[in-house]
């Protein structure tokens, strides 16, 4: 049974940064995509960044520069940096990962067939 969980948000300050983690179990990374997602309250779902199975990376113009997607195999977890947080920034973050997915984008932007989700943690920045 696969399970992905993540953990690390919290409350920060604008300006401030987080790391959140989503490590997997019964998941092998060695095709497709994982990704962090994010929802705020009356928003639909959007993608933030993607890591491909070959190590490519992928992420939204709104995060570019301040986000930093990684993978740990060994600890089967998955990460992303954040810095720079802003009060948009703030939302519930899920992690996802799906071996069948061959595009980043596609990945990113119509996540809704992607087969394995986390529950999610919440990330809320103030000014």
């Amino acid at each position: 049974q696969v399970q992905l969980v993540e953990s690390g948000g919290g409350s920060v300050q604008s300006g401030g940064s987080l790391r959140l983690s989503c490590t997997t179990s019964g998941y092998i990374f060695n095709d497709g995509y994982m990704g962090w997602f994010r929802q705020a309250p009356g928003q639909e779902r959007e993608g933030v960044a993607a890591i491909g199975a070959d190590g490519s990376l992928t992420y939204v113009d709104s995060v570019k520069g301040r986000f930093t997607i990684s993978r740990d195999d060994a600890k089967n977890t998955l990460y992303l940096q954040m810095t720079g947080l802003k009060p948009e920034d703030t939302a519930m973050y899920y992690c996802a990962a799906d071996a069948l997915y061959g595009d980043a984008w596609y990945f990113l932007q119509a996540p809704a067939k992607i087969i394995y989700w986390g529950r999610g943690t919440q990330v809320t920045v103030s000014s």
